[in-house]
């Protein structure tokens, strides 16, 4: 459907009345997101794997430093993508943005799940790794943009906080079927079979984000994009710096201590375990795939009670707050019991508490931006966010571990991180968008 500039601030969404309507832009909206996160986190979860494919060294950490920094490129590009893609989004459409997200996420996957290895290719090998990390960054980062406006956009104002939070629950569902396929692939295949081929089953997987992803979504009509009246147009990149820039900023910080702490938490966890605390690689599935089911349950039920609040802040900062106290004890306990049961309790609250905040404060987000701007607004801070923080949270703590010696140096980086974000959040305007 041909998109339709119209003058007002008020998009004219798709406004579902029936329950078949909302289940219908939630599915398409969230299962082309989820299967995007599902290619784009694969790799963290294989890191380790992937680390002694494309780059063979002697120490396992760093092979695993390597692997992991590897995995924080595809960040760099993930504002690139922001602001193309959420420009586009702006002033095209949203599922326009949508549309071609999946095709450049798809091209991304195939190139890493089909690379040949450092011994079959050389140099080459990891180089064209990268390329593919970079497509998969800049197809992320128009996506989360796009596909969050149109859930917020697509429904009734008295629902935009069930509707956003299915954008993290959807990314939860993603790392779910990612830790359940590495449980599989662990328990099934040996390890040399496991570094021969496994690691790429994921990542092929992961292709049917193009097919699906792309039906599911010409299901959707296209919401109208307002624009500013007449004699008053502006590109949405300089509205957003010239009267936003303030906001732009404080998103940003806003978004370091949950990108930091679901890329610690959710993706370096299995990793962590194996390698640092030395445990079976299943635990390490198995505490990903946990985190993932409470992102996937307590999202929507977190929505439910943001729709029921006359403020959505103060949530947001019970939530970074309670992370910034917990994170501490939870590693304390990893470190010095380590056993599945500790590992699985720990991760198991501080995903809870991490859950509840997660789609709420994407939410306070979006409100804050006027619609004609609204899908820059959050995808160019979220962005930023993921690149500086999140995209090298794995890099930094492998680091920081490797530099002094004490696994508990993860625990520091996080808290640190969910303090800076809640002194952000206590800055930050809250306001009620236009219907």
């Amino acid at each position: 459907m041909r998109t339709t500039r119209i003058a007002s601030c008020a998009p004219a969404a798709v406004n579902p009345k029936t329950a078949p309507g909302l289940c219908k832009v939630i599915l398409a909206t969230s299962l082309g997101n989820g299967l995007e996160i599902f290619d784009f986190t694969v790799f963290s979860f294989f890191a380790g794997v992937i680390g002694a494919q494309f780059f063979p060294v002697t120490d396992s950490l760093t092979s695993l430093l390597m692997a992991v920094g590897t995995f924080g490129v595809g960040f760099f590009t993930w504002p690139l993508g922001a602001m193309v893609m959420g420009v586009y989004a702006d002033r095209v459409g949203r599922r326009a943005a949508m549309t071609m997200s999946v095709w450049l996420m798809a091209l991304g996957t195939a190139v890493i799940g089909l690379c040949p290895s450092f011994a079959t290719l050389g140099i080459g090998a990891p180089l064209i790794v990268i390329s593919g990390r970079l497509l998969q960054g800049f197809a992320a980062g128009g996506e989360v943009g796009a596909s969050t406006t149109y859930l917020m956009e697509a429904g009734p104002a008295s629902r935009r906080g069930f509707l956003v939070s299915w954008q993290p629950a959807s990314q939860g569902a993603a790392a779910l079927l990612g830790a359940s396929l590495g449980v599989v692939l662990t328990r099934t295949l040996t390890p040399v079979d496991l570094a021969a081929w496994g690691w790429r089953v994921p990542f092929l997987v992961g292709l049917l984000v193009a097919p699906v992803g792309l039906y599911v979504r010409q299901q959707l009509d296209e919401i109208q994009v307002p624009t500013a009246t007449a004699g008053f147009a502006r590109t949405p990149l300089g509205e957003l710096c010239r009267e936003h820039g303030r906001k732009i900023v404080l998103a940003t910080l806003m978004l370091m201590g949950s990108t930091v702490l679901t890329y610690v938490i959710v993706y370096y966890m299995p990793s962590y375990l194996t390698r640092v605390m030395h445990m079976p690689p299943t635990t390490g599935y198995l505490s990903a795939a946990l985190s993932a089911l409470i992102l996937l349950v307590v999202s929507p039920l977190s929505g439910l009670l943001a729709d029921r609040l006359r403020r959505r802040k103060p949530l947001v900062l019970f939530v970074f707050g309670c992370n910034a106290m917990l994170v501490l004890p939870v590693f304390r306990m990893i470190t010095h019991a380590p056993s599945t049961l500790a590992v699985l309790l720990g991760v198991g609250v501080i995903s809870t508490v991490m859950a509840l905040g997660s789609g709420v404060g994407l939410l306070l987000l979006l409100e804050a931006f006027p619609a004609r701007v609204r899908a820059s607004g959050l995808a160019i801070p979220y962005a930023f966010g993921v690149t500086f923080f999140g995209g090298t949270a794995q890099f930094v703590v492998t680091w920081l571990i490797k530099t002094t010696g004490d696994p508990m140096s993860a625990a520091w980086y996080v808290g640190v991180s969910c303090f800076v974000s809640f002194c952000a959040i206590l800055l930050f305007s809250e306001r009620r968008a236009e219907p």
